[in-house]
């Protein structure tokens, strides 16, 4: 099934557009998304460092701006976004 993530702060940086759409398995994770995301970034922009970290050390949330974890299972009508750490720590 095909998966719009919305991007937020530094993560607008992977696509010229709001959102990245990424083709997972039915009831996939969270964290299978955060591989994907990788995976996507790995291809076009060539193994970005900087962006792998972003990724790794994001939340992500659901529609109803719920922090959800790694185990948290994708339904196909949802949307999900990509929240990444804000200021220097």
């Amino acid at each position: 099934m095909k998966i719009q993530i919305e991007l937020f702060g530094a993560s607008r940086d992977f696509s010229d557009q709001n959102f990245i759409e990424l083709d997972i398995e039915h009831n996939s994770t969270i964290k299978d998304i955060r591989n994907k995301i990788v995976e996507f970034l790995d291809k076009k922009f060539k193994g970005n460092e900087n962006f792998k970290n972003i990724v790794n050390s994001s939340a992500f949330c659901s529609e109803n701006n719920n922090i959800i974890s790694d185990n948290y299972k994708i339904t196909s009508n949802e949307k999900i976004a990509i929240i990444p750490p804000i200021g220097g720590g």
